[in-house]
């Protein structure tokens, strides 16, 4: 990660209410019937589409490319939260935004400069957003407050699904939403967020809660009510 630029956005710079979201995490879905969970996830009040690209170098699995995202955006119509998990962002942002993401996601710890990332997401006009792995503080993040529209935290390390949620990152959320202050910048959690360990999450002032094994395991409708039920509570 190179050194950041300080760049201030005035238009940022004010109050904020954010209501909390559930971003659905398609990784855990039965891809053999993709389209219908998708769809009964978006009926049952999944706010938004979790797409995790992974490269297979800065994590060891891979995913799916542009192309599959783009023919996914035909079978929902709720924003795709697009977290890119690869070594080199700069060399996709283009072809992902041209593919339906609402919102773009780069990790400060990939090889590409983290301000050309930012840039090139706000010049394809989509939402830039920043993501830190369990290992890297909350102050990594620092530098791109005023320019993001949401920082993510994994709570998990990245590239594998159904891991077990790692404690500490309550504490580095918790720091995080201070360090948000009144921006406008959603913080959102992702890795290990069940029925169990979201009552805890929600009291750091994370609004934005990525789920996937356990919203997709049974009753999809059933789950995400059950998730909705404990924001309110």
């Amino acid at each position: 990660m190179r050194i950041a630029r300080e760049i201030k956005i005035p238009s940022l710079l004010k109050e904020k209410t954010m209501d909390k979201l559930i971003s659905i995490s398609m990784l855990s879905a039965d891809f053999s019937r993709l389209g219908e969970h998708l769809k009964q996830a978006e009926a049952a009040g999944a706010d938004w589409l979790h797409v995790d690209i992974m490269d297979g170098h800065f994590v060891p699995n891979i995913t799916m490319g542009p192309d599959q995202v783009a023919q996914l955006r035909g079978a929902v119509a709720i924003p795709f939260d697009v977290h890119l998990m690869i070594t080199h962002p700069l060399a996709y942002i283009e072809r992902f935004a041209k593919a339906g993401a609402d919102t773009i996601t780069v990790h400060v710890e990939c090889d590409d400069d983290t301000d050309a990332c930012l840039d090139l997401i706000e010049k394809c006009g989509v939402k830039p957003a920043v993501v830190i792995s369990p290992e890297t503080p909350a102050s990594a993040v620092a530098p791109y407050l005023d320019r993001v529209r949401m920082v993510l935290v994994m709570g998990v390390h990245p590239g594998f699904g159904g891991q077990s949620y790692i404690p500490e990152t309550t504490a580095k959320l918790a720091k995080l939403h201070e360090m948000i202050g009144g921006r406008p910048v959603r913080l959102e959690i992702d890795g290990g967020v069940n029925f169990d360990t979201l009552p805890e999450i929600l009291t750091t002032g994370a609004d934005t809660i990525v789920s996937g094994s356990c919203l997709f395991k049974g009753d999809i409708a059933a789950n995400i009510g059950r998730f909705k039920t404990l924001f309110e509570q």
